[in-house]
């Protein structure tokens, strides 16, 4: 398809989400790098939205995927068949969570991992109520849309799932809506789309022992902040608080699509009866993604790279000071930088990305927060130059603003 014919099919047959795509052509990734048709060389600096941690092609990772590929791809629905990529995949996740976190149900994505565990935690605990929080995020399919607390994404699409009370992140006044009426809290321990906001440690244990008392089940959605991005595998490991239920995508598939969700042998038996296959998936848990994951979760603990994250952060905070910039938020390498106003925003986003081949974006809560979250496999001499760009940039959008 020429170059052409492909843009007119991009913006006459493929379904828009917004009425001002990015409409960027990717002819090839390698590393950190994008390549477009038209001959730029772009520094990707949000990874696919926290999906490409090791970068883009890493060959291993794709090694993983061409020898699968040849050996089979889909056979049977999920949990049916024994594919030794699921299992083996299962049995490496299960032996780097806590031990009640020992089973792994594969789906093919994050908001399908949240609808999983919704439906896990009714049909486990008899009970319909959730407590979510305002501003959290959880996808976009009916169930995980009711638990999403921003009304802007929810209101066109109401009437949704009844029940879900909404509390403010890090309130404490969420401990008198945890009730024993109450199947789930779900939260993620670091709000990503909500502005890149971290858990208050001691907050969060006490939700913790709240929702143990009420024998309420904790679903922690570490789609966003998990396989390494913050430093440790998942980001409730910096709190020694463990859920009930985890799920996990996006980084997960090493650019494959694939997610997933933890629990206890105890907790997914209620998948297994009443009546036996009440949750099922045809293509969750692929093999081939499958493959690409355990291929991705091993470089990325051979290679020690969540080390790496640390350092992402400690240059950002470093660097990113000055005209414009109010704060450095997150944790490794899942960042928010704040600016002053709107106006500011887009312009520094665009220099960066116009001028310098820098490509930034925006959480979907925030039009101030510009979400920088690099491959962990960026070079030292790249990360460094590339901060140093987006300050300037963003001092001269504050000065035109």
């Amino acid at each position: 398809m020429s170059q052409d014919s492909s843009r007119d099919a991009f913006y006459r047959h493929v379904a828009q989400t917004s009425d001002a795509p990015m409409g960027l052509e990717i002819v090839s990734a390698d590393g950190v790098f994008l390549r477009t048709r038209d001959g730029r060389e772009i520094v990707d600096f949000i990874s696919g939205i926290a999906v490409s941690l090791l970068g883009h092609g890493h060959p291993e990772v794709v090694r993983a995927v061409q020898e699968q590929a040849a050996r089979h791809m889909h056979v049977m629905v999920y949990g049916e068949f024994i594919q030794r990529p699921q299992s083996a995949l299962a049995a490496r996740l299960a032996s780097l969570l806590p031990d009640s976190l020992d089973r792994i149900y594969f789906v093919n994505s994050g908001t399908e991992a949240n609808e999983a565990a919704l439906k896990l935690a009714k049909k486990h605990t008899g009970r319909h109520r959730f407590v979510a929080f305002r501003d959290g995020y959880h996808g976009d399919t009916q169930g995980s849309l009711s638990v999403t607390g921003r009304d802007v994404y929810r209101v066109p699409y109401e009437p949704l799932l009844p029940d879900v009370a909404f509390s403010g992140f890090n309130d404490p006044a969420v401990m008198e809506l945890i009730t024993d009426e109450v199947a789930a809290v779900i939260m993620e321990p670091i709000q990503g789309e909500g502005g890149i906001i971290a858990s208050d440690p001691q907050w969060l244990a006490a939700v913790r022992k709240r929702c143990t008392e009420t024998g309420t089940l904790l679903i922690f959605d570490e789609i966003q902040s998990g396989f390494g991005r913050t430093g440790r595998l998942f980001a409730f490991e910096y709190y020694g608080v463990v859920p009930d239920i985890l799920t996990m995508a996006k980084a997960m598939g090493g650019g494959m699509p694939l997610g997933g969700l933890a629990s206890s042998s105890d907790i997914f038996r209620a998948f297994m009866f009443d009546p036996p296959l009440n949750h099922v998936t045809t293509f969750g848990g692929h093999p081939v993604s499958c493959a690409a994951a355990d291929a991705a979760l091993n470089v990325l603990i051979r290679d020690g790279l969540m080390e790496r994250a640390p350092e992402i952060e400690r240059m950002a905070r470093e660097i990113l000071r000055g005209t414009g910039i109010v704060e450095v938020r997150g944790r490794g390498a899942m960042l928010g930088l704040q600016l002053t106003d709107a106006e500011t925003t887009r312009k520094a986003v665009a220099h960066c990305m116009d001028e310098h081949g820098i490509l930034l974006g925006w959480t979907l809560h925030s039009n101030t927060l510009v979400r920088l979250a690099p491959p962990l496999i960026i070079d030292h001499a790249l990360l460094e130059q590339s901060l140093m760009t987006i300050r300037d940039a963003v001092a001269r959008a504050a000065r035109d603003s």
